[in-house]
């Protein structure tokens, strides 16, 4: 994939990891991407699962230095929406046309969720080349990414979902593993009790085990 969409593919492929974030206020975004760019995990997917996702994913972008997708995003108006506040990417848990036709047509790189064999023809039939895999370790792991990669040659996975460092390795060492979504180095607590060092913290860790 060329263009806008593989320069996006590249930088969340050299990224290795993307911290899924929930945030329940939009002030504690500035302080959030700040911890992630201090971490040297420039990448963030912001979740439409609380209102305050639009200003925050706002906010984000706005840095310049920070690749910033909008998560479960199941409608096309959602698609306006995080396109419209600054979102470079849109995730999705699952497969839905009209959302990846939106996409396309606001020029986002869509990354819709595939788990089973239907559901990974259907989107490549739409030419996508990269699907998220959730929830990854309910819906068999790296293993099952493994299987599903040998008929799909070139097809490219980001399992989120279960995820943290104990089984981290299981998933980067599959070659399909374009990049492993996660929340662990982003908790929502710590995010909600303005404790930005340690998510600088852990993110930091969390480099440091893709990077070794």
């Amino acid at each position: 994939m060329t263009g806008p969409s593989g320069e996006l593919l590249e930088r969340i492929g050299a990224a290795r990891l993307v911290p899924v974030v929930v945030l329940d206020d939009a002030t504690s975004a500035a302080p959030l991407a700040e911890a992630l760019v201090a971490g040297g995990l420039p990448v963030a997917e912001v979740t439409f699962r609380t209102t305050a996702a639009v200003e925050s994913i706002k906010t984000m972008s706005a840095r310049g230095d920070l690749l910033v997708g909008a998560g479960t995003v199941l409608t096309a108006e959602q698609v306006d929406a995080a396109v419209d506040a600054g979102a470079s990417y849109v995730v999705s848990p699952g497969f839905d046309p009209a959302v990846v036709r939106r996409c396309n047509e606001r020029g986002v790189l869509p990354l819709p969720g595939a788990v089973t064999a239907t559901e990974v023809q259907a989107a490549l039939a739409a030419g996508l080349q990269v699907v998220k895999f959730f929830p990854a370790e309910t819906s068999g792991g790296a293993k099952a990414i493994k299987a599903l990669s040998a008929p799909f040659a070139g097809l490219r996975f980001v399992p989120t979902g279960g995820i943290g460092p104990a089984n981290l390795a299981e998933y980067t060492a599959v070659s399909a593993v374009l990049a492993v979504g996660g929340s662990w180095m982003v908790p929502r607590d710590a995010i909600a009790a303005g404790d930005f060092d340690k998510v600088s913290r852990l993110t930091a860790d969390a480099v440091s085990l893709v990077s070794a």
